[in-house]
C-alpha cells in the first residue's frame, strides 16, 4: 500500500494555531464508518450520538512542560532543551538547540541556576543525555520553569498552559497532549454520566514520535515508536461488562485506541489489567478487536494517524470526510475540530 494514498491538500490557514475560547465550542463531524455519510455538528452535542450503556475511554496522561530555556554556564549563550525520556535517576534523553555547541561536560543553567544540567553523552540521532542537579522536587521545578512542547506546526505562543492539558489529566509523562480529549469539559462529562454513558480511563504517555511522518513509500515498511501504557483492573472490568451487555466502546483519541487494541489483541477482544510498551501500527486491513467507535481530531497528511482512522472507516470514506472538512473550513490538528466515527 503506497504512502501517496493517504495524502490530501490542506490549506495552511486551516491549521489551528490557538485553542478556541471555550473547549467545547469546536465543531464535530459525525462519520458513519460503514456508509461514509457525514453530519456536521457541534462538539457540545456529542452526547446525542451516544447511547446509555456505551463507554467512552479517555487517556488521562498529563503533558510534561518539557521545553526548557537556559544558558551555557561558561559563555551565557542561549540554549533550548526538550526532554524526551527519563533514564535512571535524574538523567534524561533530550533534544538540544544549538546541539553542536553542547559537548560532553557542558553545563546549562535554567532559572538563574535553580536547575542545572550537565551533558553526559551524545545520542545517535544527535540528541544529548543530560543529568540534572537541583534541590526539591524535579516535577515542581519543571512546572515552574518549563514550557509546553507544542507541535512544530503551531507557531503561536500558548497563553494558558492548561489549554494543552485535558480537564481530566492526572498521570504526568507525555511529550504531547492526547488532543481529542481537549474538547471535553466537566459539563460534557456530567451530561454523559446523566445519560448513562460510562467513562473509563487508561494511560498512554504520548511520545514525540507521534509527530514523525511516515517516510517509507510502502506504508508496511514504517516502524512505529513505542509508548508506555497502563490499564487498571477497574477499567478492564468496566469495559468487559460494557461489551458483555452490548454497549459500544468508543475511544477518545488514537492514543486510547492504540492502548485498547494492544490489550484486546492479546485477550481475544477482552481486557485485563496490565502495563507495558506498545508499538502497535494500525493501517487499512487491520481488524479492530477493542473499539467500536472513535472521537479524534483531523490529522496530518501521510501520517500513521490518518492511516489508523482509515482502517476504522475506510480510506475512501475518510478522504471524502477530509475533503468535506477542507471545503467547510474545519480547523485542523491539535487545537482543531473533532470527528466522531461510529
Amino acid at each position: 500500500m503506497k504512502l501517496d494514498l493517504f495524502d490530501f491538500e490542506l490549506p495552511e490557514e486551516l491549521i489551528a494555531q490557538v485553542p478556541l475560547k471555550e473547549r467545547d465550542a469546536s465543531r464535530l463531524m459525525i462519520v458513519d464508518k460503514i456508509t461514509g455519510d457525514i453530519i456536521h455538528e457541534k462538539f457540545k452535542n456529542l452526547v446525542h450520538y451516544l447511547s446509555p450503556g456505551d463507554c467512552l475511554v479517555l487517556n488521562d496522561t498529563r503533558v510534561l512542560p518539557a521545553r526548557l530555556y537556559g544558558v551555557k554556564e561558561e559563555t551565557g549563550a542561549n540554549v533550548e532543551v526538550l526532554l524526551l525520556k527519563q533514564r535512571e535517576g535524574d538523567e534524561w534523553e533530550t533534544l538540544v538547540k544549538p546541539a553542536k555547541r553542547i559537548k560532553e561536560g557542558t553545563t546549562i543553567l535554567f532559572g538563574d541556576g535553580i536547575l542545572k544540567g550537565t551533558c553526559t553523552g551524545i545520542l545517535e540521532h544527535g540528541g544529548r543525555t543530560i543529568e540534572f542537579q537541583y534541590e526539591g522536587i524535579f516535577l515542581e521545578i519543571l512546572e515552574k520553569l518549563g514550557k509546553m512542547p507544542l507541535p512544530p506546526y503551531i507557531k503561536e505562543q500558548l497563553d494558558d498552559q492548561e489549554r494543552y492539558q485535558t480537564v481530566y489529566s492526572r498521570e504526568i509523562g507525555s511529550a504531547a497532549a492526547p488532543t481529542a480529549g481537549l474538547h471535553f469539559t466537566e459539563e460534557i462529562l456530567a451530561k454523559l454520566k446523566k445519560k448513562g454513558v460510562y467513562t473509563a480511563f487508561i494511560t498512554l504517555h504520548v511520545g514525540l514520535g507521534t509527530f514523525r511522518p511516515v517516510s517509507t513509500e510502502n506504508i508496511e515498511d514504517h516502524n512505529m515508536h513505542a509508548e508506555f501504557y497502563q490499564m487498571t483492573e477497574g477499567t478492564a472490568r468496566l469495559l468487559n461488562e460494557v461489551r458483555k451487555k452490548g454497549g459500544r466502546i468508543i475511544a477518545v483519541g488514537t492514543t486510547s485506541t492504540r492502548t485498547l487494541e494492544t490489550i484486546a489483541g492479546k485477550y481475544n477482544g477482552m481486557f485485563k489489567e496490565e502495563s507495558g510498551w506498545t508499538d502497535i501500527y494500525i493501517y487499512p486491513g487491520y481488524r479492530f478487536k477493542g473499539i467500536d467507535g472513535l472521537v479524534t481530531n483531523f490529522h496530518l497528511p501521510k501520517s500513521s494517524l490518518i492511516m489508523l482512522v482509515s482502517a476504522l472507516a475506510g480510506r475512501e470514506n475518510i478522504l471524502h470526510a477530509y475533503e468535506s472538512a477542507v471545503k467547510e473550513k474545519y480547523r485542523f490538528f491539535s487545537f482543531g475540530d473533532a470527528m466522531l466515527i461510529i
